[in-house]
């Protein structure tokens, strides 16, 4: 069987086949998500996760004292954390 060679710039990337009705093939490179990180792809997940980076990127990194937040901490209402299903 011969082989295909798509050069350098498809290097370690992955791809999907598919073969259409009029006999053709399409390739095209495909990013894989794995099923364990799909919920980030949902809303409001996606949402949130977008805007906590744009804040991240905005905001100037700071020292935290880690006594203080542990003050600040007693005092907030609790709310659940983690990811919700």
């Amino acid at each position: 069987m011969p082989g295909l060679s798509l050069g350098k710039r498809y290097a370690g990337k992955t791809l999907q086949l598919q073969y259409l009705e009029d006999g053709s093939l399409l390739l095209r490179t495909v990013a894989m998500v794995p099923e364990s990180q799909l919920w980030t792809l949902e809303e409001p997940h996606r949402s949130k996760i977008a805007r906590g980076l744009a804040w991240a990127a905005q905001t100037e990194p700071r020292e935290s004292d880690p006594d203080e937040l542990l003050k600040q901490e007693g005092k907030r209402r609790s709310r659940p954390r983690g990811r919700r299903r």
